[in-house]
């Protein structure tokens, strides 16, 4: 039996991995599958032992620590695998942590930089009426940038102010604060139909040709009013992802709480925003965040 193909199956059906995760966990995968084949090495009776020597071979082929990481976990999610079908007792690169990992801190924005980002957007005009929308939603959920751009306008509920997303592994409900639901109302009444091309069109968020928004457009957006607002940093969609939870976390969520807005499945992937903030623990979102 193909067990890696197997794994691709079970990681697109069962685990609805997006497109990205499920390109580069296979690409892991077959390099690990390729390198036991070299060492005649059996990838089903592999141990703790021979994932070390992996992540050595990694090393010295001058990886990088992300990258090494990286490759890691898409083993651990493939002997995950191999277990529920049976294939594996055990998994072997469960509880294994590179030596040299060094996890790098998020890269967040201060509530000032926040607010003089999102002033950005000349909400006069349809363009930035759209942009405006568009990031306030970002800020105002931390959904990602895949999640935005798939958003479908039944997915969204501006009467009742929450935002239903469709992630990774399971749907998650997340709420607005006002400004967001104002910009939203705006650009749904008076900009959207505009833009349509379409009528039949169900994307929330399209671009200037009445068509679905692409990642590529919303990072030109992203980088634009980066340059507009004079902001220093290095800011990308993922940074308003890292800033949403940063500043929940800084003005009193649980992580539990925050956990369940990104959709991170491990509460071990929230956690490292406690490394940025000092939490008051214990509230809700609409006291935690900072434009609630």
């Amino acid at each position: 039996m193909d067990h890696v193909s197997g794994y691709e199956t079970w990681l697109a059906q069962e685990k609805r991995a997006a497109a990205n995760t499920l390109s580069s966990y296979m690409r892991d995968v077959r390099q690990f599958d390729d390198w036991a084949g070299e060492e005649r090495l059996s990838i089903i009776q592999a141990n703790q032992e021979d994932i070390r020597r992996y992540a050595q071979h990694l090393e010295k082929k001058g990886k990088s620590n992300a990258t090494v990481v990286r490759s890691i976990a898409a083993l651990k999610s493939f002997y995950t695998y191999l277990m529920s079908i049976r294939a594996v007792q055990v998994n072997p690169a469960k509880g294994f942590t590179p030596s040299r990992v060094e996890r790098k801190l998020p890269s967040i924005l201060s509530s000032h930089e926040v607010d003089l980002f999102l002033e950005q957007p000349d909400s006069s005009d349809s363009k930035g009426c759209r942009d405006k929308a568009m990031l306030e939603l970002l800020y105002a959920t931390g959904i990602r940038v895949s999640e935005l751009i798939s958003l479908d306008v039944q997915d969204l509920n501006l009467s009742a102010s929450f935002l239903r997303c469709r992630g990774r592994s399971k749907e998650r409900v997340v709420p607005l604060y006002k400004g967001a639901v104002r910009a939203m109302a705006a650009y749904i009444n008076d900009v959207r139909p505009q833009l349509l091309e379409d009528p039949r069109e169900t994307a929330l968020f399209v671009n200037m040709n009445g068509e679905r928004m692409s990642r590529q457009g919303f990072w030109k957006i992203v980088k634009c009013y980066q340059d507009k607002a004079g902001i220093h940093k290095d800011i990308t969609p993922h940074t308003l992802r890292h800033s949403f939870a940063a500043h929940l976390l800084e003005n009193g969520a649980d992580l539990k709480s925050i956990q369940e807005m990104l959709g991170h499945a491990d509460i071990s992937a929230t956690q490292i925003y406690a490394q940025v903030v000092n939490p008051k623990i214990r509230d809700v979102y609409s006291k935690a965040h900072p434009r609630a």
